[in-house]
């Protein structure tokens, strides 16, 4: 699986709680491993030394912290992720696939907690730097199913335990950034694209996949013999 200069970007794969973000991510690497698509995976908050760091703070459930230190947490460990890891990957020519990126802030941030977007987008370009996600998968599931599996896991973090009022508004915005006058609005956030992730693991990865072909029909087009 060799590198090849210009042709990385950045995969990112959002979601309210419970969707299946993470089974999903993991899915998508190993096909894309059996493919020889070069590729790394990242996760947010997190992903550098700093990041898990910041990301211990921010799961806590002992720990109160104010909306605005939240959003600006995650920014530092977006930050951080952006220039040690994610855009040095992207210049090596590798794909980054990412478990969340700047749409959850716009989602659980905004939307959630009711930040005003203003202060939330300029400080997001910000840490950022412009980076622009080459392609973002929206897995949603009707309400209440994401927290249900939620519920069956037994322990929750802070953002976790945030009540089903603010889980339900952060599921609303996923699904309002699907749409075309959304994205046309937020130019920022690339391509987007909503994923139905009810069903099989596997049905869901080929509907990711397919999502990923029509983006980069050359390099997804073919389908690893050992998923068919």
């Amino acid at each position: 699986m060799r590198s090849q200069p210009g042709l990385g970007a950045l995969i990112v794969l959002e979601g309210a709680e419970g969707v299946g973000k993470t089974t999903q991510l993991r899915l998508l690497a190993d096909r894309m491993r059996l493919a020889g698509i070069p590729h790394s995976r990242v996760r947010e908050p997190g992903g550098s030394p700093v990041g898990d760091d910041i990301r211990r703070l921010l799961l806590d459930p002992s720990m109160s912290i104010v909306p605005r230190a939240e959003a600006l947490l995650f920014m530092a460990s977006r930050a951080q992720l952006v220039d040690t890891v994610i855009r040095p990957a992207i210049a090596r020519g590798e794909f980054v696939l990412a478990d969340r990126f700047f749409l959850a802030t716009y989602a659980y941030q905004i939307a959630g907690r009711g930040l005003g977007a203003e202060g939330v987008v300029a400080a997001n370009d910000f840490a950022t730097g412009g980076l622009t996600p080459g392609m973002t998968l929206l897995l949603d599931l009707p309400d209440g199913e994401g927290l249900g599996r939620i519920a069956a896991r037994g322990e929750h973090d802070r953002i976790e335990q945030s009540g089903d009022a603010f889980h339900a508004r952060v599921a609303r915005a996923y699904r309002d950034f699907a749409a075309p006058a959304w994205q046309a609005a937020h130019p920022e956030c690339g391509p987007v694209a909503l994923v139905d992730a009810r069903g099989a693991e596997d049905a869901v990865a080929d509907r990711i996949w397919g999502e990923l072909t029509l983006r980069w029909p050359q390099t997804f087009r073919l389908v690893p013999e050992s998923y068919l």
